[in-house]
């Protein structure tokens, strides 16, 4: 009863319409009347009316109601407001500020609830118009954009339908531009943008577009920037921005015919300043950067070389221990320099290496256990001497207790044999290579 009187206040053409929208849009924060409204006759229809109506006030207020339609998490509600979409879409070129912005936050809302929406708004040119609205000036309007195309790419059909019309348009080199003066422009809407460019990486195979734009060497020179800002005091929110830059450059260097394009000894530093500096307060930066120097490291001798010749291996170390996921990312970096050969093994050795890692090999995770003796194995390959050493300072009773742990048993063994054998015997490091493959 009090849903329908509220209507029929908005619909009676009487001098207060503007206070029945007012006490609407308060009654529309609630999940049950917004499914009661939108099941009374004439309620979407009598809203758009208003919504479209050369009386800017009322304009306003309609559109607020509907903003607070598209909070609804129920899909019945978003696709009661299909009629209102082009409304929507056509008004982002608007008249004032707040009421472009309601328009954008409200598209964005109902893009996440319903498929049924999105298939109309793609026909209706929702990539055209936000084009458009990516090169407004206002830093409210840009971080309204971001959040809309971040919904539009997180959606299930976005890989097929929406991704490629978006690398299609002007949005990717605007994009990029306002992810990488995110420190001078505005940090809201560069943020927004920093996750849709992940999300158009991770679900997109070819990422040629980007390459072409040139976003590995503007985002190794944002992650610079950002490196030079955290020592004396970071903005607040840095690592909001942090986080989805580390993760597209680390996607991009992941894919193919990237490789040699970020090739500047300067980002291990950036990057290690960067986890030095977020380590404390936000440890998941840790994980992320060191996603983006295994992937640095995994196929690319400059930056083994780089990593080893700026002295960084100290810095890696300490990282050993940081959680569990740190283990077995720092080993895997480890893995990646001891692949390179024989000259680098020595390097990681001089470090003294061992000690650092006989305590994780009494671990209880087996996936960091693993990942150690794939490094010994390394070492052991490259550095025979190095087995000798191993025995040396207890190596051996350490792998003995794995030889009951059946996915590490064969490694374990194979290890056991290389270390067990009389000095200055025929190596047997060849034989145990298949325990490795």
């Amino acid at each position: 009863g009090q849903v329908l009187e509220l209507l029929r206040g908005v619909q009676r053409g009487s001098e207060d319409r503007k206070q029945s929208l007012g006490r609407l849009r308060w009654a529309l924060q609630n999940e049950e009347t917004q499914q009661k409204f939108v099941r009374l006759d004439g309620s979407i229809r009598t809203l758009t009316g208003l919504f479209t109506s050369s009386l800017a006030d009322l304009q306003l207020e309609a559109a607020r109601c509907l903003h607070e339609l598209s909070h609804s998490s129920v899909p019945a509600v978003a696709e009661a407001c299909l009629p209102v979409t082009s409304y929507l879409l056509t008004y982002l070129s608007g008249h004032s500020l707040e009421f472009t912005e309601l328009c954008l936050y409200t598209l964005g809302n109902l893009v996440v609830e319903s498929e049924a929406v999105r298939k109309q708004l793609l026909p209706q040119g929702i990539i055209p118009v936000l084009a458009s609205c990516i090169q407004s000036p206002h830093e409210a309007v840009l971080e309204g954009v971001g959040y809309v195309l971040s919904q539009l790419l997180q959606a299930k059909e976005a890989p097929t339908e929406i991704i490629p019309p978006v690398l299609d348009s002007v949005l990717p080199q605007h994009m990029l531009r306002l992810v990488c003066s995110g420190l001078k422009a505005g940090m809201g809407a560069a943020v927004e943008f920093a996750w849709c460019l992940h999300y158009i990486i991770c679900r997109h195979k070819d990422n040629t577009v980007l390459l072409v734009l040139g976003a590995v060497p503007a985002l190794t020179s944002l992650l610079l920037d950002l490196a030079s800002q955290t020592p004396q005091g970071a903005p607040e929110g840095l690592e909001l921005l942090v986080c989805p830059v580390l993760r597209c450059l680390s996607n991009l260097l992941a894919q193919t015919g990237c490789q040699g394009q970020g090739q500047d000894g300067r980002l291990l530093i950036a990057l290690f300043l960067i986890l030095q500096c977020f380590l404390q307060q936000h440890p998941f930066l840790v994980q992320e950067s060191l996603w983006l120097l295994n992937n640095l490291t995994a196929d690319d001798p400059f930056f083994c070389s780089a990593l080893l010749s700026l002295d960084l291996l100290p810095a890696l170390l300490q990282l050993l221990t940081c959680s569990q996921m740190a283990t077995v990312l720092v080993l895997t970096v480890l893995c990646n320099i001891a692949e390179k050969g024989a000259l680098q093994c020595q390097r990681l050795l001089q470090q003294p290496l061992l000690p650092h890692l006989l305590p994780l090999l009494t671990l209880p995770e087996p996936e960091a256990v693993g990942q150690c003796l794939e490094l010994l194995h390394l070492l052991f390959l490259h550095c025979p001497e190095a087995a000798a050493d191993f025995t040396r300072q207890g190596g051996h009773q350490a792998l003995e207790q794995h030889q009951s742990t059946p996915e590490l048993q064969e490694r374990a063994q194979a290890l056991l044999d290389v270390v067990r054998q009389p000095p200055g015997a025929p190596s047997t490091c060849q034989a145990t290579l298949a325990a490795f493959s």
